[in-house]
């Protein structure tokens, strides 16, 4: 038996980040496994998904996005969890399932918020391009970004798990697909495996004035889940029109204060009223419940066919989960970040 077998093992939020977390913000505890009371099932965690959002929910804020982590409380992750032992009525020992166990091997569950996934061959997937990031990418694009054959459309951090996905969904509606992504190698595999039209690597110096070479019909749609630089690089360039749906903001989770230099508020709300621009943004946790069954039929038969990919980059263990968050935040993930925590 090994020692995670014997014991539940959870990465707890020790403090909270002053700017970029450090290991001392987390802490690896060892507790006494629960057990299921009557409507309960026991979960062992095989995969934890890591997303930017858990950095914003390391801070104590209001819980207009998602509920902040309780200091000494497991910091909180979708997973793939078999049922281990139950007592609820629809939920059976052995079942896979898609949830929210968080950081730590075992965890209880009344079933709510579990979605049975049947036999998977590779189950880390329903916490990437079938999971949240691919349904961010399904909802954000099919609502507001509605791209339209012809069209330019920029996609921000364009090899990670939101914008990889986003920016296939674009090239299956017809659009021209202009991905950022931070290093030469990402910029290729956007192109050659991902099938965008053109990557710029956003820590070139002169990434502005590529970027309009690369846009010279101007942008229709972006994509955003980055702000900061490449926000200010796409602005002057939006169309008459633009939607822009607004997913994540990586760039700035970590800032104390706000950045320096000029205030572009006055000229971003110059362009939203004279280009009748629509920004918008969407958090998925809204749309879960009448959308997801939907999604999942989609993307599947996409993926099936080939249409749609997705790199995974795994960690192994869930005791570098900190590290590999941290990193993440860096920049230096390539494709969806996954922890396997067990075997199934």
């Amino acid at each position: 038996m090994s020692r995670s077998d014997a014991v539940n093992r959870r990465v707890v939020l020790a403090a909270r980040p002053r700017g970029a977390p450090t290991p001392q913000d987390f802490r690896l505890e060892e507790v006494a496994i629960p057990k299921p009371g009557e409507g309960q099932v026991l979960l062992r965690t095989l995969y934890l998904s890591l997303d930017p959002y858990m950095r914003n929910v390391m801070n104590e804020v209001p819980p207009v996005y998602a509920p902040s982590v309780a200091l000494g409380a497991p910091m909180v992750g979708g997973t793939v969890s078999r049922v281990v032992a139950s007592r609820h009525p629809r939920l059976r020992e052995g079942d896979l399932v898609l949830g929210g166990a968080g950081w730590q091997d075992y965890a209880l569950s009344d079933g709510q918020e579990l979605f049975p996934l049947g036999e998977m061959a590779r189950p880390s997937m329903a916490l990437g391009v079938l999971g949240m990031p691919g349904f961010t990418a399904y909802v954000a694009m099919a609502d507001i970004g509605q791209p339209a054959a012809g069209e330019t459309v920029v996609v921000a951090a364009a090899t990670g798990p939101v914008g990889a996905v986003a920016g296939q969904l674009a090239r299956l509606r017809g659009a021209r697909v202009v991905g950022i992504a931070g290093g030469a190698d990402k910029c290729r595999h956007a192109v050659e495996e991902l099938g965008f039209d053109v990557c710029l690597d956003r820590k070139e110096p002169r990434f502005a004035e590529r970027l309009a070479a690369a846009c010279p019909k101007g942008i229709d749609v972006y994509f955003e889940n980055v702000g900061g630089e490449v926000f200010e690089a796409v602005l002057p360039l939006l169309n008459v029109g633009a939607r822009v749906p607004v997913v994540g903001l990586i760039a700035h989770y970590n800032d104390r204060t706000p950045p320096p230099g000029p205030n572009l508020l006055p000229s971003l709300m110059k362009s939203v009223l004279e280009k009748r621009i629509r920004v918008q943004g969407m958090v998925i946790l809204d749309h879960y419940g009448d959308r997801f069954d939907a999604f999942r039929r989609d993307m599947g038969e996409w993926v099936a066919g080939g249409k749609v990919t997705l790199r995974e980059d795994m960690v192994e263990g869930l005791e570098n989960a900190p590290t590999a968050l941290m990193g993440m935040l860096e920049g230096r993930n390539f494709g969806k970040l996954v922890v396997h925590v067990a075997d199934s």
